[in-house]
């Protein structure tokens, strides 16, 4: 069993924060001492500075001051804050876009931006990774021994592309390398003898481009690995000084909901992972929608690091500017969401921004110190509401989450599924599709890992890999491992179609994963939005389920080899086919789901399932739709989160022994209020 392991040992509890910019605030300095009054009333011990700050860290070329970043850095210091200092690489200041052009990003349709916004600069570019090296040298000299100095943040929310080039050669050159200096091995990789585009040159390659090639799914795939890989090398090239002259402070980057980078290979070069979380709270369906939704994401990011606590970086306590509404989080939503992410596994609750902006494009995002400038709002009591329980929570940092299930949910997957010209347009999301088999064990409180498909499954007794379309080398004898030594594994239609470079696997469907799932996939048929078919379940039904359940969007016309049939269609002229089978393989079993099943199948088949194998829920207890429940454990005392994401007083009735923080116990039942939410703890067995 695993045990606590706090992120930092020098602020060994959970991190409450905000991105602070103080350089916005130097003519009115005043300003910054009542920040320091009013951090102490929010009850938070870290503020993230820097990100943006180029402008006023080099104001012209060579020029630097840091004067006004050390009296802010002395200033939290003093008043129990700690810094997590930020290289400024996110937006470069406008001096060095105009005397090197080069630096900024040309578009896919080969036109060079002109200066402005962020994250407007190229990767490659020589000159602006030398520029980046120069301050982030500067600043690790300065502040290594800075007593506040807690994590360095390196830029700001990677992404985007550039097309110039400079980044052309360096594609072709990474290309060369992958397949070893061979233009026939890529050519064979890339099916270029479709409409006639073999390459005879490796200087004929361009990235893709509306105005050019953008049909070749092997190119557009190897494309996206090359933007995540020179990203990450970018990345790298901004960590290395830092390391080499502050060795023990850790470092992070904060990653956000989706990306073209692949962040499973980037969070490999990172100490911690962090991610900005912007959830559509109150949006046209239910809150416990978005709820689930976000509850993937923080699990998909704590998986990255094997479990290991992340840090919520960003969040908002209020709204969200950019969103097409930015619509006011009701009241006790601000603290349940930010619970939310402590249960799934962070280690930290921070905002942007900590006071609004006077002007520019987020003068209105939400923030801890509204333009009023005091205290005395109700934004500014919710975030102090969420610092006193963060307080209470200390022996919590560190703990982990206990999942024996994992999700598999493949970025490279999705971007193929994505590209793939068909079966439908618009294409599938596979995102959706991963979290519509998450949501029944979310809804039954029983945590999930979110796993790439490369890797490890030991420990796991259950694992579901929805529309595995692409299978990469390894996939398929790692998954049959995990099936032959005892586990359980969950297939679904659409999958074992091509492999890691998009073409199709010959000799029938699903490809390598047909010995596995015992089945052959002869057709698929691509079901017209309001187009339904029927799966039944046959005989006396599987683990007592019975009944008719609704299919649409796919259903993948199969025969049963070695699988035995659990359910078939209903209708059409493939009526009587299997849709539900499963193959035993040594001493585990290997489920395929052959449609997409109506929400009532997912709830009854997953529920079914997981009892099957044994898995437990975070608490045994009985609540209605919209709440949810949630551990942590330091493998002696568990801590259990109950959640209530409806506007309606929720009761919860428990059916084992519960006491809440301070040891009291917790009787058998709780009312959470609306948008309320309860955490109480356990012994573990």
């Amino acid at each position: 069993m695993r045990e606590r392991k706090p992120l930092f040992p020098k602020l060994p509890r959970l991190l409450h924060g905000a991105d602070y910019n103080p350089e916005q605030w130097m003519h009115m300095p005043d300003i910054w001492d009542e920040d320091m009054r009013l951090m102490r009333l929010a009850k938070t011990n870290v503020m993230a500075i820097g990100m943006f700050s180029w402008s006023s860290l080099e104001p012209r070329e060579g020029q630097f001051e840091f004067g006004w970043l050390d009296e802010t850095m002395d200033k939290m210091y003093r008043n129990g804050v700690y810094t997590i200092l930020a290289t400024p690489s996110g937006a470069r200041p406008p001096w060095l876009a105009k005397k090197y052009p080069e630096v900024l990003r040309v578009r896919p349709e080969r036109v060079r931006n002109l200066f402005g916004t962020r994250h407007n600069h190229c990767y490659t570019s020589p000159v602006y990774r030398e520029k980046v090296r120069i301050i982030n040298t500067l600043l690790a000299e300065r502040y290594q021994d800075h007593p506040g100095l807690l994590l360095w943040h390196i830029s700001n929310e990677y992404g985007g592309e550039c097309h110039c080039g400079l980044c052309q050669n360096a594609f072709r050159l990474w290309l060369q390398n992958k397949y070893g200096n061979d233009l026939d091995r890529l050519n064979k990789a890339w099916y270029t003898t479709f409409w006639s585009h073999t390459y005879s040159d490796w200087e004929e390659i361009e990235s893709p481009s509306p105005i050019g090639e953008f049909k070749l799914q092997g190119l557009q795939l190897d494309w996206k690995r090359f933007v995540t890989d020179q990203s990450t090398d970018f990345m790298i090239r901004e960590i290395e000084p830092l390391k080499r002259l502050a060795p023990d402070i850790p470092v992070t980057t904060n990653f956000m909901s989706m990306c073209i980078i692949n962040y499973e290979r980037m969070a490999e070069h990172v100490d911690l992972v962090s991610w900005d979380s912007y959830p559509r709270w109150h949006d046209r369906g239910p809150d416990w929608h978005t709820a689930c939704r976000t509850a993937f994401v923080h699990d998909r990011y704590r998986s990255l690091k094997d479990g290991q606590p992340f840090l919520l970086m960003e969040s908002t306590p209020s709204m969200t500017n950019w969103q097409e509404v930015a619509k006011l989080k009701r009241p006790g939503m601000h603290a349940l969401s930010s619970i939310q992410a402590v249960a799934h596994g962070s280690d930290s609750v921070q905002y942007f921004q900590w006071r609004k902006s006077r002007g520019a494009s987020e003068k209105l995002h939400g923030a801890v110190v509204d333009h009023s400038g005091h205290e005395h709002t109700r934004v500014f009591r919710d975030v102090a509401e969420v610092g006193a329980c963060l307080e209470r929570l200390e022996t919590i940092a560190g703990t982990f989450v206990p999942a024996e299930i994992a999700l598999i949910y493949d970025i490279e997957n999705g971007w193929a599924v994505e590209g793939a010209e068909g079966p439908r347009k618009p294409n599938l999301s596979y995102e959706q599709e991963v979290l519509r088999h998450y949501e029944p064990f979310w809804k039954l409180g029983i945590p999930a890992d979110v796993l790439p498909m490369d890797r490890p499954l030991d420990g796991y007794k259950l694992v579901v890999a929805p529309m595995l379309y692409m299978v990469k080398p390894g996939t398929a004898e790692r998954l049959e491992s995990f099936v032959r030594s005892g586990g359980t594994l969950v297939l679904t239609y659409w999958s074992g179609i091509v492999d890691e470079n998009d073409l199709v696997f010959l000799g029938g469907f699903p490809g390598p994963l047909r010995r596995l799932t015992g089945v052959w996939a002869e057709e698929l048929d691509a079901l017209y939005p309001e187009d339904r078919n029927s799966i039944g379940m046959k005989g006396p039904g599987w683990e007592g389920l019975t009944g008719t359940y609704s299919v649409s969007l796919m259903c993948d016309l199969i025969h049963a080899e070695t699988a035995e049939v659990i359910a078939e269609y209903k209708e059409d002229f493939y009526q009587g086919y299997p849709a539900l089978t499963v193959n035993r393989i040594g001493e585990g079993e290997v489920y395929y789901i052959a449609a997409r099943a109506e929400p009532a199948f997912q709830d009854d088949f997953y529920g079914k399932l997981a009892a099957r194998c044994g898995i437990k829920r975070s608490v045994r207890a009985e609540w209605a739709e919209g709440v949810n429940a949630h551990v942590r454990t330091d493998g002696v005392r568990d801590y259990i989160f109950l959640h209530n994401f409806t506007d309606q007083e929720q009761p919860v009735a428990f059916k084992e022994p519960l006491r809440d923080l301070e040891g009291t116990p917790a009787g058998d039942s709780a009312i959470l209020p609306p948008y309320g939410y309860q955490i109480l703890t356990r012994e573990r067995e």
